[in-house]
């Protein structure tokens, strides 16, 4: 049985965050935290484009250019965004407490050599939120769809510089073949169980269940937030008003 209480209580001191006062009069900083044992993945729909298209524009160009393979322009992963399939294709996320995207993969249906049912895998992982293995904890997501999906092989197409990439991969007991400034590996998957579906309903019904207590936790931080404007501007009134 999956214990939920980490995730209501993460979930709920999101204030703890969301009213934090921002450091040198910018944006807040992050803060490093240690990733739960479980970490709350959900499958992202049409909805949530706008996010990813947020997550993937913050990459700087080192980033980009690991991620699609090409120093990819803002126009060039707008378009990325707008074409993807939710229909055919998975998309998968974390998010903090603020509800920002800080890590999202792409499970792609293809067609690979003799493999009829097969899919590609990318991720990308914002950079105050690495160390703390969620694009590995991506892949194993992923793995775990395509193989209830009847998915036999999953690829990762990626530059042969792209370490992290290619570590979760061998880790994941992918087979790694380099070709120059490229290289591909090839996981083969085995066949659905029932624990393997059963895993992965339960899963998805925790970090759906874990995002809708971050979007309360933060509407109600952001409310309270509002009142303490409100009274601080009318205390201010008063304090300004003649005797």
């Amino acid at each position: 049985m999956v214990d939920t209480t980490d995730f209501i209580k993460a979930s709920f001191e999101v204030g703890r965050d969301f009213l934090r006062p921002p450091t040198g009069g910018g944006d807040a900083v992050p803060v490093a935290r240690v990733a739960p044992i479980m970490v709350p993945i959900r499958s992202l729909g049409a909805n949530h484009r706008s996010r990813i298209a947020k997550h993937l524009l913050a990459l700087d160009d080192r980033d980009r250019y690991l991620r699609f393979g090409y120093l990819a322009k803002d126009a060039q992963i707008q378009r990325y965004v707008d074409s993807l399939d939710f229909e055919r294709d998975e998309i998968f996320g974390i998010y903090n407490r603020r509800l920002e995207l800080i890590a999202m993969a792409h499970l792609a249906n293809a067609k690979d050599g003799g493999y009829e049912s097969c899919a590609e895998f990318g991720v990308s992982v914002l950079p105050f939120a690495r160390g703390r293995g969620y694009g590995a904890r991506l892949f194993d997501r992923a793995a775990m769809h395509a193989t209830n999906d009847g998915i036999s092989l999953m690829f990762i197409h990626a530059l042969s510089e792209n370490v992290a990439m290619l570590t979760i991969a061998r880790n994941a007991g992918a087979s790694v073949e380099r070709d120059g400034p490229e290289s591909e590996a090839h996981l083969r998957l085995p066949p659905a169980t029932l624990d393997s579906r059963v895993t992965e309903m339960l899963e998805e019904q925790i970090a759906q269940a874990d995002y809708r207590l971050k979007v309360q936790a933060k509407q109600f931080w952001s409310f309270l937030a509002t009142l303490q404007e409100v009274r601080r501007g009318v205390l201010d009134a008063q304090n300004r008003t003649p005797p």
